[in-house]
């Protein structure tokens, strides 16, 4: 569906930390450079300066611009004008219009983190400057006036999860990557691998992550079993013999039954 090509771990890098840059692109699968949470106001004009003097590879390198109608993100976009930089991620992205604005210089991931922009995230994926959506959920809580996103046992609130599903529908529904949030307990590498085990199977195209311990445990999260790998393979080699709806194994076989072999093996490939 979505040739989205980086990922599975993309992993946050404030702007401001240019001494971090190098060994952040080394350890992930894409680096996301942070103007936006990670950098205080006083911050942002050394971190621009970092960026543009710290170049990384741009097919890699994924920068987190201010919310759309700021003076920080005027100031942001004139500091990669001259840059090689194409990958922008947009906070708070709220409308398509909010997209409009960056102009058609970038591939944007727009990330949908408040009631507005969960609610538009329909609209907003079909902006054709928009490679994929992602969503947030600590900001959403905090737009709803709410205090946490999980419940004591770890888990997230329904909220969350909603806005989690409508996102990830609403990438799918026009040929778009989603990208699942960040999972803030860095200890916590069980609850991470759980989380990217069910993104991977639910259609995310990738994790975002704040830390580089945790970029093995994603990366394990998106990569078939060995089990699931070896009956998909089987699968395939079986249904080259039959036509239209088959048996195998005890399982009827359907197109959808061999779209999701032939993703597992393709998830198999990818993060070998």
């Amino acid at each position: 569906m979505t040739g989205f090509e980086l990922g599975p771990a993309l992993l946050f890098c404030p702007a401001d930390r240019p001494d971090r840059f190098e060994k952040a692109s080394e350890r992930a699968d894409a680096v996301i450079l942070d103007l936006e949470d990670a950098v205080a106001p006083t911050g942002k004009p050394g971190a621009r300066e970092a960026i543009a003097q710290h170049p990384l590879d741009p097919n890699r390198t994924i920068v987190r611009v201010n919310p759309a109608s700021t003076v920080d993100l005027v100031e942001d976009l004139s500091a990669l004008a001259d840059t090689d930089y194409r990958w922008l991620m947009l906070p708070k992205a709220e409308s398509i219009a909010d997209v409009a604005a960056l102009g058609d210089r970038y591939r944007v991931i727009a990330l949908c983190e408040t009631a507005a922009g969960v609610l538009a995230a329909p609209e907003i994926a079909q902006h054709d400057s928009v490679e994929a959506l992602m969503w947030g959920a600590e900001d959403l809580v905090a737009s709803l006036g709410g205090t946490s996103s999980r419940r004591p046992d770890g888990s997230y609130r329904d909220v969350a999860t909603h806005a989690r599903s409508r996102v990830l529908l609403a990438a799918g529904a026009v040929g778009k990557a989603a990208i699942d949030t960040v999972h803030l307990d860095i200890a916590d590498l069980g609850g991470l691998l759980d989380e990217a085990t069910d993104a991977a199977a639910s259609g995310f195209s990738a994790t975002a992550c704040i830390h580089p311990g945790q970029v093995g445990t994603i990366r394990a999260g998106y990569r078939p079993g060995n089990d699931a790998l070896e009956a998909a393979l089987a699968l395939l080699e079986a249904a080259e013999n039959e036509a239209g709806v088959f048996i195998f194994r005890g399982q009827m076989v359907d197109e959808p039954a061999l779209r999701h072999a032939r993703k597992t093996v393709g998830l198999a490939r990818k993060n070998r």
